[in-house]
């Protein structure tokens, strides 16, 4: 269960990080989150479910 969970973390994780990246710097300022912030927010989103 443990190997499970920590998969779907992982996942979650660089789905959020391939999303946040594909975004322009203005949409990211839009949402308060800079290019060096997207690895602390995927990690702060994957960990968060």
């Amino acid at each position: 269960m443990n190997l499970i969970r920590s998969y779907n973390n992982w996942r979650r994780y660089r789905d959020t990080v391939t999303e946040l990246s594909r975004l322009s710097a203005r949409e990211l300022n839009d949402l308060g989150i800079s290019r060096g912030d997207i690895a602390f927010v995927a990690k702060r989103a994957a960990s968060a479910r």
